[in-house]
């Protein structure tokens, strides 16, 4: 690790005219994630309001811990898009 190292070079300058943030993308995505999360914990919950076993109850805590993270991600998207 400790070899040569190639020679540093210099930005050309045009890279923050053309540069992308991957925030609109992974706004997007934890959108989607946070409906469909909340929509399948809802639709998992009612089944297993009639179930004997817990196997909906799991499927329900797991849909809701991913509506719960993607709507923690919004919150630190939206912060970090005003900045």
């Amino acid at each position: 690790m400790d070899g040569p190292q190639p020679p540093h070079r210099q930005p050309r300058g045009d890279e923050p005219l053309t540069a992308r943030s991957p925030l609109g993308l992974r706004a997007v995505l934890s959108g989607v994630a946070l409906v469909a999360g909340a929509v399948a914990a809802v639709l998992f919950g009612l089944s297993a309001a009639h179930a004997r076993d817990a196997g909906p109850w799991v499927a329900t805590a797991i849909c809701a811990t991913v509506a719960l993270i993607a709507a923690i991600d919004l919150v630190v998207i939206a912060r970090r898009a005003r900045t």
